[in-house]
């Protein structure tokens, strides 16, 4: 395992997490093996949400913890908040009363007295950031959030929460894969009249280079969310074949190659995987022992579709 500083912020943080999304489906044995064995492998950083299976996940993951004898100081803990009503009026809230009250309420379930990373989960289009900021600022003087962020943000978006927000904001969660590429395609394609050419994102890429914002790729396996998985899509046949290949050539998982791929981007990214099968995590460390040289690199992202200009 490979260990970076997120957000020049934030040090000691494995380069891979484990997203916990799923694990409240997850039986109590079931839960203490995807546990041990992200431990064994060297992961440390675990990733929330209020609203992953209503916060049953976090419980879970928090007596989890317990069972598997793991200290909250071998940890690093990251919730998300923002989201309302998932299931029944889906919508946005930024509000200072429902961040603190969401935060709180996921403290009790993970049972810590503090969350290393906090991100807004996703944009809200009435956010106030003066009341994000007096929100923020209550939960680290009480010491009960370390560090923030964002998630699907572009950079203005950041720029204003920035204006008001004193914490620098460390982290940016966005989809990236070798068949969820919008990030990499308007760059190479700047000054062409092509689909690709066209900013979709603000440059969140380089924005977020320039800024020292760590960008955490999730959903790395799929095209999209209404999409599914990118390797039982007909439209990415290739690109599943291509990584077939690679994988087979460096002798690792597939899992390991596509996260090999993502982490062969000088951004130093990190990956969010989220499955909960032992095996897989296991089997995905093993990126790190991968170097694609450029050609290498360019063909998987070919093989997706992609053309070169």
């Amino acid at each position: 395992m490979k260990y970076i500083s997120v957000g020049n912020e934030l040090e000691q943080a494995s380069q891979l997490v484990l997203g916990c999304m799923r694990m409240a489906e997850k039986s109590s044995d079931e839960i203490v093996t995807v546990l041990k064995t992200a431990q064994e492998i060297g992961i440390n950083f675990y990733d929330h949400s209020d609203v992953y299976a209503g916060g049953e996940s976090e419980a879970k993951f928090a007596k989890g913890l317990q069972d598997a004898g793991i200290s909250r100081d071998q940890v690093i803990i990251q919730s998300k908040c923002g989201l309302r009503d998932v299931h029944t009026n889906y919508h946005f809230d930024f509000s200072k009363e429902y961040i603190i009250d969401s935060v709180e309420a996921s403290l009790k379930r993970l049972q810590t007295d503090y969350m290393d990373v906090l991100l807004l989960h996703r944009p809200d289009a009435l956010v106030e950031p003066d009341e994000v900021a007096e929100a923020f600022d209550r939960l680290y003087q009480a010491g009960k959030v370390r560090y923030f962020g964002v998630s699907n943000q572009n950079p203005y978006q950041i720029e204003l929460l920035q204006k008001s927000v004193k914490q620098p904001l460390v982290v940016n969660q966005l989809q990236f894969g070798p068949a969820h590429t919008p990030m990499i395609d308007q760059g190479l394609n700047a000054n062409m009249h092509n689909s690709f050419a066209i900013n979709r994102d603000g440059g969140v890429l380089d924005y977020c280079r320039l800024k020292d914002i760590t960008i955490q790729p999730w959903s790395p396996f799929q095209v999209d969310l209404a999409q599914g998985l990118f390797m039982d899509h007909p439209k990415y046949v290739e690109l599943t074949k291509t990584l077939k290949q690679f994988a087979e050539q460096y002798q690792v998982s597939f899992e390991a190659i596509v996260l090999a791929w993502i982490l062969r981007h000088p951004a130093n990214m990190q990956p969010i995987i989220g499955t909960m099968n032992p095996e897989r995590i296991r089997s995905s460390v093993a990126a790190f022992d991968v170097d694609l040289p450029r050609s290498e690199w360019y063909e998987i992202y070919k093989s997706a579709g992609n053309i070169l200009p």
